[in-house]
């Protein structure tokens, strides 16, 4: 580790019981990935009252949990020719169908084979402006999700767009296909 590049630390307070440690964790921090909130639990960088835990730990009102995000490597992002449909495009944003299978940014085990890569491709200005691995990403699809993501173009749109993700001003719509017959959870 460089003499630089610290980990970061979160401590949260639980407000209301009975949410499992992941889930809580994936609301609390949605900059993070649940496979890599799965990773940080099973490697002992989360803690409730200071022990380690598992995920599906039932919370209680007013537990600590604090976990530790160690720096990310060094991640080189390649541009690379990956297929995406674009649905919208003007000189603030890019609409993309982003099909199921696809990550959108790199993360820890997915520092290829993102959308970021098949962005910068295709569009090689975006690399210029916002975050060195999220260069015009907003908001993110989970990896097996498909569906439409909003892309800056530059970097006040990208602010523009964070601020109305921040401000809860976009919303979200997500329509589920189900093959067979639900049934109702038996407790």
């Amino acid at each position: 580790m460089l003499p630089h590049q610290v980990p970061e630390t979160r401590i949260f307070e639980v407000t209301e019981a009975g949410d499992r440690l992941d889930k809580f964790l994936s609301r609390e921090c949605p900059d993070l990935s649940r496979s890599h909130i799965q990773k940080l639990i099973e490697s002992g960088s989360v803690k409730v009252n200071e022990h380690p835990d598992r995920p599906a730990l039932k919370l209680k009102k007013g537990d600590l949990v604090t976990i530790t995000i160690p720096p990310p490597g060094p991640v080189i992002l390649v541009p690379e020719d990956i297929p995406f449909k674009v649905v919208y495009e003007d000189i603030d944003v890019i609409v993309i169908d982003k099909p199921a299978g696809l990550t959108v940014h790199p993360a820890p085990g997915y520092t290829h084979h993102t959308l970021v890569n098949a962005l910068l491709k295709r569009y090689p200005d975006m690399e210029t402006f916002g975050s060195s691995l999220r260069p015009g990403i907003v908001h993110r699809l989970d990896k097996d999700t498909s569906g439409l993501i909003v892309v800056a173009r530059h970097e006040k749109a990208r602010q523009y767009l964070l601020n109305q993700f921040k401000s809860r001003l976009v919303k979200k719509g997500y329509l589920v296909l189900v093959k067979g017959r639900l049934a109702p959870l038996q407790s």
